[in-house]
């Protein structure tokens, strides 16, 4: 995941001060000595280092951080105030036009940044939002780019215009302007050719898109695996292009970083949205803030509920309501959190967006900690998932050979479950039988098992 490792060594730093009643100068030097080094071990741009540095320093030597009760907390404070604004103060969007006029998005960028896979993804996202949206296949210089882009359109139920590989892009774009129109169709997205490297005849191509046609907007795709390589890219793009904003992609991967923290200071553009993983629903739209909390281990909780909800369907949510109320809890609740934990981007990626959860994130956390116990209920029968209380020696022994495991994983889970009943029985205590929905969570995390948090 994006930023761990630069997110683990700042908190280091962070632990350091905060151990600290009183801050001298000395402290705050040697302490942006080892932010700098983490920052360019992330492969921020070094100017943008530099600039960062220099604005903490100044803000953190004041008066009012040496001589605070918590001057600890205040540099924190301070970083992450120099975070946000480094990647962009406020939220960037997609600038769209009145519904009865088409608004255009022409993806650019180099070949294999996901540019493609991307055009689909956003195709998807203002689907759901209410546009009526049509994909554009304008990379004529490879075939397999046109099926990809057709394939990834059947998968979000978007229409795609392409006229194969034997016309000319500013043909072909032509030609879905007026597709969409006939249509009613109020967004079109373009794929366009991207190459290894950045040459004169792609940019050429996409300069003479925007000059004939009224592309609204022009983003640039960027592989944020490439580090400084990604920063480099929309630099030069930025000069041919009348560039509107940036997509990051892979920040998923094992990235430092350094590309998100970078790119908004260097060219300018907003980074609109960032590419979690493969599937559609792994395009977050990027919060400077939140990112930040991301960064320092404050979490991102916003974040997870947005993912909660957009997880989480209405009718199984009213029905886990019910549930809790009268405490009832099964195997079939269980493995139906975790399939929405997994909707939600695994375990992992939701630790990173609890606070105070960074140790765990950085753990050897996975999805593959929930096989053994999908292959467990798997093996059970309908009536022993639905109740539990009619488990025995003679069941438990038959599905731990069912789901290859020992009969003390098939315990483990027994207890975990009991559990989390035990814990929906005392909620409601509390609660004094007031409704109410409480979002529960699978255990059986580590070799102990249980909650990890």
């Amino acid at each position: 995941m994006a930023f761990e490792s630069l997110s683990v060594k700042l908190q280091n730093v962070f632990k350091g001060l905060r151990g600290k009643g009183r801050l001298s100068e000395n402290d705050v030097k040697a302490a942006m000595k080892e932010i700098k080094m983490a920052l360019l071990e992330a492969d921020v741009n070094f100017k943008v280092v530099k600039s960062f540095i220099s604005s903490v320093s100044e803000r953190a030597v004041g008066e009012d951080v040496l001589n605070s009760l918590t001057p600890g907390q205040t540099v924190i404070k301070i970083v992450n105030e120099e975070l946000i604004n480094l990647m962009g103060s406020e939220n960037a969007e997609i600038k769209f036009l009145p519904a009865n006029e088409i608004t255009s998005v022409m993806m650019c960028g180099l070949q294999g940044a996901g540019k493609t896979t991307t055009a689909a993804k956003l195709a998807a996202i203002f689907k759901n939002k209410g546009k009526k949206p049509l994909l554009v296949a304008c990379d004529v210089y490879r075939p397999a780019a046109i099926e990809q882009l057709k394939v990834n359109g059947g998968k979000v139920g978007v229409p795609v215009f392409e006229m194969g590989t034997d016309r000319k892009p500013l043909e072909i774009v032509d030609a879905a302007f007026k597709y969409a129109a006939e249509n009613k169709l109020n967004l079109v997205i373009i794929d366009t050719a991207g190459r290894l490297q950045v040459d004169e005849a792609m940019m050429n191509e996409l300069v003479e898109i925007t000059e004939r046609f009224p592309i609204t907007n022009s983003i640039l795709t960027v592989d944020a695996m490439t580090g400084q390589d990604a920063v480099n890219v929309s630099e030069t793009f930025n000069e041919k292009l009348p560039l509107t904003g940036v997509i990051l992609t892979k920040l998923d991967g094992d990235t430092r970083g350094g590309a998100a923290l970078s790119v908004k200071a260097v060219t300018g553009l907003p980074v609109l949205y960032a590419g979690m993983g493969e599937k559609v629903e792994d395009l977050e739209p990027f919060h400077p803030d939140r990112m930040a909390n991301r960064i320092l281990g404050m979490g991102d909780v916003l974040s997870l509920i947005e993912k909660a909800q957009a997880a989480v369907d209405e009718e199984k949510a009213k029905e886990m309501a019910r549930k809790f109320k009268k405490a009832e809890f099964d195997y079939n609740d269980y493995l139906e959190q975790i399939k929405q934990m997994k909707k939600m981007g695994g375990i992992k990626n939701i630790m990173g967006m609890l606070p105070g959860m960074g140790a765990l994130k950085n753990a050897e956390l996975d999805d593959d900690m929930f096989k053994p116990v999908v292959a467990i209920i798997n093996s059970m029968t309908a009536e022993e998932r639905a109740n539990p209380k009619i488990m025995n020696p003679s069941r438990k022994r038959r599905i731990a050979k069912g789901a290859g495991v020992d009969v003390a994983e098939v315990n483990r889970l027994v207890k975990q479950v009991e559990g989390q009943k035990q814990m929906m029985k005392q909620l409601k205590g509390m609660m004094g039988g007031r409704k109410g929905k409480m979002p529960m969570m699978p255990g059986g995390f580590g070799k102990k098992g249980g909650f990890p948090f």
